[in-house]
């Protein structure tokens, strides 16, 4: 059977999972190459503990970076640190302590990832690996601790899209405006919880960092994978690093290792099939501008030029634009000018590596002289922590990867995103523009969506434990992206002294507040598509369950919000094919929809029966029975530690 990359990659890396060749869809145990977490190591580690384990299973698999909160001079944070790197000592993990650069840039730089490697850590931005063809995949604190003390985590193969790129890039745009532009034009969940292949003919005149900035922003866009096929420039890139890296480089990159792949890089096979195809000119790519305070809205360098929208601070910092071709490009601009006086100018590096070769280049100065104010090489004012925050009011450009409502600061602030030398000749200028005149291009949409078929036919054996069968009576909400405050409102999440029969009762109270009253125990709750957006509070899973509710159907889930079900032990199954026709019948007033029939679920054959109508989903084999079975992923990984 054909594969697309990341179900090839997720099958060189199988710990468990079906005796056939993988496909979207499966749920897998996966071995990952390396876990890296940041600040969160302190969580995870607690994680750990709770379930009872010792020591790591594998420490070469482990990285802990210190990058979030290193501003922070608390003691309580001092503290925190210390605790994490005498654990990384303990158990002989690698360790890098704050000042050492962001986490997903160490992995990239220090030689952790490999084309063909599968690399995960505890942060949205892992999709970054995917530019040197490695499978790069975000997973939560509880997957973390799993690969700590097992070596793996479970996963659900995602859909894969393929992006083609044509042309290459005119003069003046970037590999942000590449991203940006694509999280503009396809801002209708085209690719969420998707993997995202880049391949065609523009790819080979990317450099090595547009790759990076693109892979590092696809989360932005919606996907958990953004891969790029390893070709000459990502082996230049490598052999560069390696030789940079000394003995790490030799242990982390060998040179036959490098060359066993040179010879037979990782890619897909021909005929595989894809979910969707969308292509884009590269030649029609010029500076744009997402926002402000979302990603899905994207204007020309040209359009908002003209509006001279006032800005008070602007950022050259964060994993996705802070590495040597990005000061470069703000150098370029900023050679000589001097940051406006209205406005103040952030700069911190990726890595302290990346300074130093900046400082090497004479660029860390030329951007210095402008009047640039440095930080230490971290997340900082990104994430929303240490000094430069956006105040109540003000207006921040930046080239950052995320302007959400709040996130660098004041809710009663706006951020947009750019490129580095917009940013840089924004800080000069005072307000949004470039460091040229610029024209808009058309962009055009070129979407093609290929019909999945329904997934093979098999039969599941069922293990000891888990239910070959689950009816109950139905209950619809039609509504989409439910968010995961809807389902357990966010005055409770906090409260420590609600018990599981008060969690049922106040379950979907934001949403219907009639829900609790309407439904009982043994009910099939129908959801429609991206179920349980939001924030990641794992109760939207667990007062479900408290209420009673045995499974959750839906048109698709948020990845979030599936991970935490099965972590809980709680069921969940896509059936995108049964919200239509439930949506055609079942048309009413009421938010919460209760038919009065029954709906069936039969896990050995992966279908569902209502009123006569079948409906298959991908078939649930050992990895997510076992967690069910077991109550979740910590009392999983205890019985395999016999604990």
């Amino acid at each position: 059977m054909p594969q697309a990359i990341v179900e090839k990659l997720a099958q060189a890396h199988l710990a468990e999972g079906p005796n056939r060749p993988l496909r979207a869809g499966d749920f897998v145990s996966i071995r990952p190459t390396h876990v890296m977490t940041h600040d969160n190591t302190s969580a995870v580690m607690k994680k750990f503990q709770a379930i009872g384990a010792k020591r790591v299973r594998d420490p070469r698999q482990l990285v802990f970076a210190l990058d979030h909160d290193i501003q922070n001079l608390s003691e309580d944070n001092q503290k925190k640190y210390r605790a994490i790197e005498a654990f990384a000592r303990e158990q002989g993990v690698d360790f890098y302590p704050a000042g050492s650069g962001i986490g997903h840039q160490i992995m990239v730089e220090r030689g952790y990832v490999l084309p063909g490697s599968f690399v995960v850590a505890s942060d949205s931005h892992s999709n970054m690996y995917g530019a040197l063809g490695a499978v790069g995949t975000p997973v939560v604190r509880t997957d973390a601790a799993a690969i700590w003390a097992t070596g793996e985590f479970w996963w659900q193969i995602p859909r894969t899209v393929k992006v083609i790129l044509e042309g290459r890039l005119p003069a003046g745009a970037s590999g942000k405006d590449v991203i940006i532009a694509l999280c503009g034009l396809y801002n209708q969940e085209e690719v969420l919880n998707a993997a995202v292949e880049f391949t065609g003919p523009g790819v080979a005149s990317l450099s090595m960092e547009a790759r990076l900035t693109i892979a590092n922003m696809t989360t932005e866009w919606g996907t958990l994978v953004g891969w790029f096929p390893a070709d000459a420039a990502t082996f230049a890139w490598l052999h560069g690093q390696r030789r940079q890296l000394g003995v790490d480089g030799e242990k982390r990159l060998p040179e036959s290792e490098l060359a066993r792949l040179e010879k037979a890089p990782p890619q897909p096979d021909p005929d595989a099939h894809y979910a969707a195809r969308i292509v884009l000119d590269l030649s029609a790519v010029t500076p744009h501008i997402s926002g402000p305070d979302t990603v899905q809205v994207m204007s020309s360098l040209a359009e908002l030029e003209n509006k001279q929208v006032k800005i008070d601070k602007a950022y050259l910092i964060s994993c996705v634009n802070s590495r040597i071709e990005d000061l470069e490009a703000a150098a370029t601009v900023l050679r000589g000018r001097k940051v406006a006086s209205t406005v103040k100018f952030y700069l911190a590096p990726a890595s302290r590596w990346v300074q130093e070769e900046a400082e090497r280049r004479g660029v860390w100065q030329t951007i210095l002289d402008s009047g640039a104010i440095p930080l230490p090489a971290g997340c900082g004012p990104c994430i929303g922590l240490g000094t430069g925050l956006l105040e109540p009011g003000e207006i921040g450009i930046s080239a950052t990867n995320r302007n959400f409502k709040g996130r660098m600061g004041s809710r009663e602030a706006q951020c947009y995103l750019a490129s580095p030398a917009v940013v840089a000749a924004s800080a000069v200028a005072g307000y949004i523009c470039g460091p040229e005149a610029t024209q808009s291009r058309e962009l055009k949409r070129q979407y093609t969506e290929f019909y999945g078929g329904r997934p093979s036919a098999e039969t599941v054996k069922i293990l000891p434990g888990f239910p070959a069968r689950v009816r109950g009576r139905l209950v619809f909400i039609p509504k989409d992206n439910l968010n995961t405050d809807a389902i357990y409102p966010g005055a409770y999440t906090y409260r420590e002294d609600m018990t599981p029969e008060m969690m049922g009762r106040v379950v979907m109270e934001n949403y219907d507040p009639e829900f609790a009253a309407k439904t009982r125990a043994g009910d099939v709750l129908v959801g429609g598509f991206n179920f349980g957006t939001g924030s990641s509070r794992e109760q939207a899973v667990t007062a479900l369950k408290a209420k009673g509710i045995p499974l959750v159907i839906a048109g698709s889930f948020s990845q979030t919000y599936l991970r935490n079900a099965f972590n809980n032990g709680f069921l969940c199954i896509e059936v995108p094919e049964l919200v239509k026709p439930l949506r055609e019948r079942l048309a009413a007033k009421e938010k919460t929809i209760i038919p009065g029939d029954e709906i069936d679920i039969d896990f050995t054959a992966s279908i569902v029966t209502w009123r006569g109508d079948v409906f298959h989903f991908p078939a649930l084999g050992s990895v997510p029975q076992s967690l069910v079975i077991a109550g979740g992923v910590e009392r999983l990984i205890a019985r395999k530690l016999g604990m």
